[in-house]
């Protein structure tokens, strides 16, 4: 079977390897792939991997061959799912490879807002503290955890590992999820959204993208918030509106904002996040240690094997 991969740049860099799909099949890997261009690199293939490459009902159309369609993530958003389902064409995902990884990045946007720690080290880099009168100097509040409370909204693997971390730094540890579990229950408290909203110190989204999750942090809901809350994201843009944040975090309410995710990425130059005031924007690498990349890369390779056999593993379109 003919293979391509649409924009395999970003998973792999070059630090991993494709051999696991050149063992399956014809391998074609394009670095990216422009919109206008996707149908003719797809062609007669009969397997498209992709990543954020849209692959649409259109997309299918033009190319008849397609019989599987692999993401190169966890969401596939992406792909037009229903379209894929009524063409028979299975869509797999890959489900927590990036589990302790994104977790960990959540804490270090925190961490970052609590100490500065990059601001200081340019700081004394730069001379201002051999020039200091005193034996040290900070340019923002320093933050102590221990105490505090960490509201997560989602507490599933990826806020679980978050709200382990925040256990162990001293905090206390709530949570908002449609489902409850026992592994979230021995992290932390379930609690209601609007009890989440009004007692946490610090509150991480850690949630998918639905239609009742979008835009989940705004106007209204951040009005429910402490004075000086700070608000964190490395889940989807679209679960915060982002003029309403902007507008808190320069009116003070919201002390501080830690975003791994925009709701346009690359993030547009009117993005409202890039002036507000003590907010920390990263380019969504979250997900990107050599680790979970390649754990990632080792499941989206099991997924096709499974499709090749006969099998079906990760198929998020399953009603075939």
């Amino acid at each position: 079977m003919k293979i391509v991969v649409l924009d395999g740049y970003t998973e792999n860099p070059g630090d991993l390897s494709w051999e696991g799909f050149e063992s399956l099949g014809e391998l074609t890997v394009y670095d990216r792939t422009p919109a206008n261009e996707v149908a003719q690199r797809i062609g007669g293939a009969g397997a498209v991997i992709t990543n954020k490459t849209p692959v649409t009902a259109e997309t299918m159309d033009a190319c008849p061959g397609i019989k599987y369609i692999g993401v190169l993530a966890t969401g596939y958003n992406i792909v037009d799912v229903a379209a894929a389902r009524e063409r028979g064409i299975p869509v797999t995902n890959v489900p927590a490879y990036g589990t302790a990884a994104v977790g960990q990045f959540a804490i270090a946007l925190l961490l970052e807002i609590c100490h500065h720690i990059g601001h200081h080290a340019d700081a004394v880099k730069a001379g201002r503290w051999e020039s200091c009168p005193d034996y040290c100097f900070w340019d923002y509040p320093l933050i102590e955890l221990a105490g505090k409370t960490m509201g997560i909204i989602g507490f599933g693997r990826i806020g679980q590992s978050a709200g382990a971390t925040a256990k162990a730094l001293g905090m206390r540890v709530i949570a908002y999820d449609t489902q409850e579990t026992e592994s979230g229950r021995e992290i932390g408290e379930y609690v209601t959204l609007d009890e989440l909203l009004e007692s946490s110190d610090v509150i991480s989204l850690h949630c998918p993208l639905f239609p009742s999750t979008e835009g989940i942090i705004c106007k209204e809901s951040i009005a429910k918030m402490k004075d000086g809350v700070i608000i964190l994201n490395n889940s989807r843009g679209q679960l915060v509106a982002e003029q309403d944040l902007a507008d808190a975090l320069n009116s003070g309410k919201v002390y501080a904002a830690g975003v791994d995710v925009v709701s346009e990425e690359p993030i547009r130059a009117d993005n409202p996040l890039l002036t507000a005031k003590n907010c920390i924007i990263t380019p969504h690498i979250s997900w990107a240690p050599r680790e979970s990349r390649a754990r990632l890369m080792e499941i989206a390779q099991e997924n096709l094997r499974a499709f090749l056999g006969g099998g079906a593993q990760n198929v998020v379109n399953e009603r075939l």
